[in-house]
C-alpha cells in the first residue's frame, strides 16, 4: 500500500503543482469560472490526499424512480434507506460502511452525518457506500446535494432504468460532461427483472451505444435487478476490484485534474520570438525630431568650430548667430533636473501631476556630466505632428498584433494589451534619451583648442607686425631717426608679420572649417546611431519588453498545463 501512494504521489503532486501555477499565470487572462475551478480541484485534491486513503467511497447516483435505495439496501444487506416509487424519498446522502475505522474525518469532510455499518460480506472491506438524493429532484437542495457530492467521491455508480436511462438531462448534466472520469464510473441498468429476458441484451447495448456517444467508452455497463438478486454478484465483485485496488481516490483526483486543465484551454506551442520591430523605433525617431536634431548637430558643430577656431577680427560675427542646439535646448542645459517630454500628445511630464507610473526614472547623464545626472528643463524640439504620433500608435499595435497573431483569443488580448500598457510613458522617455544622448554632441574636441591657440599666437603676430608698422610711421610723421629694419629678403619685418599673420589666420580658418564640417558630418552620424539606439531602448523597455514578458507568461502557462494534462 505504501510504496503504491510512493509511486503514485509524486505524478499527482506534479501534476497538482502544474495546474496551479497554470491558473495563477491564466489570473486575468481567461474567465474567472474556469480559474476558480482549477484553483478549487486544487484545494480539493489536497484535502483529499490528506484523508483516509485506505477507503473508497462510492455513490449511488440516479433518478427518481430508479431503484437506488433499493440497490443500496441490497448491497448493505439491511433495509438502510426507505424506498419509494414515485416521489423522492431520499433527502440527505447516507452512507454504508464495510470497515469503516478511520473513515470519520472523510465522511466528515463529505459533510455525511448518517453513517451505518453494512452487514453483508466483509469482501467489500473498505468500502464506503452513498446512497445520494435523486439528481432530478423536484427539491433544489436534494440537486445542489448530488452536484456537489458527484465532485468529491471517488468513484460515480449511475444508476439507471429501462425507461429513463435515455434521460438527456442525465447525459447532458452529468455523463457527457464527466468523460474524463470514465475510469471511476460504473452505470448499472437496474429493474431489468421487469424487462422481457430477450429486450435485456437490446436494452443494454442501447445503453452502450448512448454511452459511447457520451465519450464513456469502456465505462462497465451491468443488468442488475435489486428486487431479484440477477447480476449483484457481478456488481459486488467489481465494486470489490475497486476498493482493493485503493486507487480509485487518486485516478478520481487526476480526472479532475484533467478536467480543470482542459477548461483553462488546450496546450499550444508558444509562438516563436519575433524581431519585433524596426518601424518602432522609426516611427519614434520620427516622432521625437531626431532627423531635425542630427541636422542641428552638424549645424551646430560647424558653428561652434568656427567662433572656437575662426579667425579672432571676424569670429565675433558668428557668436551673433544663434546655436542650432542651443535653439532646441539640447546640450546646454545643466544637470540634475529632469526633460518634460514633447513627443505624443497626452504625455504628462515626468513627476508631474498625473504622470504615468516609472516616467521619472533617472537617465544615463552626457558626458561629464556624471553617472545619473539628467537635464533640467525641457527640450525645444517641436511637438510631433499629428501624422507622427499616429504613425507612433500604428507600430505599437503592429507589434501587438504581430506577437498575438498565433495565440488564442484571451492571450492575444493580454499581448495587445500589453503592448500598449506603458505607451503613456513613452513621451517623458523618448525626451529624456533624446536630451542626455544628444548632450554629448556639444564637447569639444582636443584640436579646437590648439587652433585656438594658433590663432591668437598669429593673431598676435599680426598685431605686433601692426604696432610695430604704426610705431615707424608715428617715428617718420615726427622727422626722429628711423632705427634699423630687419628685413625678410626685401620686405620688411613688420610688414611680413602683418600680412603674413592675417593671411595665415584666413587660411586657419578656412581648413578648420573644412575640418569642422567633416567632423560636424561624422558628429550627426555618430549621433543619429547614438540617438536610434537609446530611443529603441526605450521602445523595447516601454513597449516590447511587456509583450515579451506576456509571451513568456504565456509559455509558462502551457508548458504548466501540458504537466497538467499529462
Amino acid at each position: 500500500m505504501k510504496l503504491l501512494r510512493r509511486k503514485e504521489g509524486p505524478s499527482l503532486d506534479s501534476r497538482l503543482a502544474a495546474l496551479l501555477e497554470a491558473a495563477e499565470l491564466a489570473e486575468g487572462r481567461l474567465p474567472e469560472e474556469a480559474v476558480s475551478g482549477a484553483r478549487t480541484v486544487a484545494e480539493r485534491a489536497g484535502v483529499r490526499r490528506t484523508l483516509s486513503i485506505d477507503h473508497t467511497v462510492a455513490a449511488l447516483a440516479g433518478a427518481t424512480g430508479s431503484g437506488k435505495s433499493s440497490l443500496y439496501n441490497a448491497l448493505a444487506g439491511a433495509d438502510l434507506a426507505a424506498v419509494g416509487v414515485v416521489r423522492p424519498t431520499t433527502s440527505a446522502a447516507q452512507a454504508a460502511l464495510w470497515d469503516g475505522e478511520g473513515s470519520g474525518p472523510l465522511l466528515d469532510w463529505l459533510d455525511i452525518p448518517q453513517r451505518h455499518p453494512a452487514t453483508s460480506a466483509s469482501d467489500l472491506s473498505g468500502l464506503v457506500l452513498l446512497d445520494l438524493p435523486d439528481h432530478d429532484s423536484i427539491q433544489v437542495s436534494h440537486r445542489l446535494e448530488v452536484d456537489r457530492l458527484v465532485q468529491l467521491v471517488d468513484l460515480l455508480v449511475w444508476v439507471v432504468d429501462p425507461q429513463k436511462y435515455a434521460d438527456a438531462a442525465l447525459h447532458d448534466r452529468y455523463l457527457r460532461p464527466l468523460a474524463a472520469h470514465r475510469g471511476v464510473m460504473l452505470v448499472v441498468l437496474n429493474q431489468v427483472d421487469r424487462l422481457p429476458e430477450s429486450a435485456v441484451g437490446r436494452c443494454v447495448q442501447d445503453l452502450r451505444r448512448l454511452l459511447d456517444e457520451d465519450g464513456l467508452a469502456g465505462v462497465p455497463v451491468l443488468a442488475v435487478s435489486a428486487r431479484t438478486g440477477a447480476g449483484l454478484a457481478q456488481l459486488r465483485a467489481l465494486l470489490n476490484d475497486r476498493v482493493a485496488e485503493r486507487r480509485s481516490w487518486s485516478t478520481r483526483l487526476a480526472a479532475d485534474i484533467t478536467t480543470a486543465a482542459a477548461r483553462l484551454g488546450a496546450p499550444e506551442e508558444a509562438p516563436a520570438g519575433q524581431a519585433m520591430d524596426r518601424t518602432l523605433t522609426a516611427a519614434l525617431c520620427e516622432a521625437a525630431g531626431v532627423p531635425l536634431i542630427v541636422e542641428a548637430v552638424a549645424k551646430g558643430h560647424r558653428h561652434r568650430a568656427v567662433v572656437a577656431t575662426g579667425w579672432p577680427v571676424t569670429r565675433w560675427i558668428r557668436k551673433l548667430r544663434p546655436d542650432p542646439l542651443r535653439r532646441l535646448r539640447i546640450g546646454a542645459m545643466a544637470p540634475v533636473g529632469r526633460p518634460v517630454g514633447q513627443l505624443p500628445a497626452g504625455g504628462a511630464s515626468a513627476g508631474s501631476p498625473g504622470a504615468p507610473a516609472g516616467s521619472s526614472g533617472e537617465a544615463p547623464g552626457p558626458s561629464g556630466q556624471g553617472p545619473g545626472a539628467e537635464v533640467v528643463g525641457r527640450t525645444s524640439v517641436p511637438a510631433a505632428s499629428a501624422v507622427q504620433r499616429v504613425r507612433v500608435e500604428t507600430a505599437i499595435r503592429d507589434v501587438g498584433e504581430a506577437a498575438a497573431a498565433d495565440l488564442p483569443g484571451p492571450w492575444a488580448a493580454a499581448v495587445r494589451q500589453a503592448a500598449r500598457s506603458r505607451s503613456q510613458e513613452l513621451a517623458d522617455a523618448v525626451d529624456r534619451v533624446v536630451a542626455t544622448t544628444s548632450a554629448g554632441a556639444t564637447r569639444r574636441p582636443k584640436w579646437w583648442r590648439a587652433v585656438n591657440f594658433l590663432q591668437w599666437l598669429v593673431f598676435a603676430a599680426m598685431l605686433a607686425g601692426a604696432l610695430w608698422l604704426g610705431g615707424l610711421f608715428g617715428m617718420d610723421y615726427l622727422r626722429l631717426p628711423q632705427p634699423p629694419l630687419p628685413t625678410v629678403g626685401v620686405v620688411p619685418w613688420p610688414t611680413v608679420l602683418l600680412v603674413g599673420g592675417a593671411l595665415a589666420g584666413v587660411l586657419i580658418a578656412w581648413l578648420s572649417r573644412l575640418a569642422a564640417w567633416a567632423g560636424g558630418r561624422r558628429r550627426a552620424r555618430r549621433t543619429a546611431r547614438a540617438l536610434r539606439t537609446a530611443v529603441g531602448r526605450v521602445g523595447d523597455d516601454l513597449v516590447l519588453a511587456p509583450v515579451r514578458a506576456e509571451l513568456d507568461r504565456y509559455a509558462r502557462f502551457t508548458e504548466a498545463l501540458t504537466r497538467a494534462r499529462a
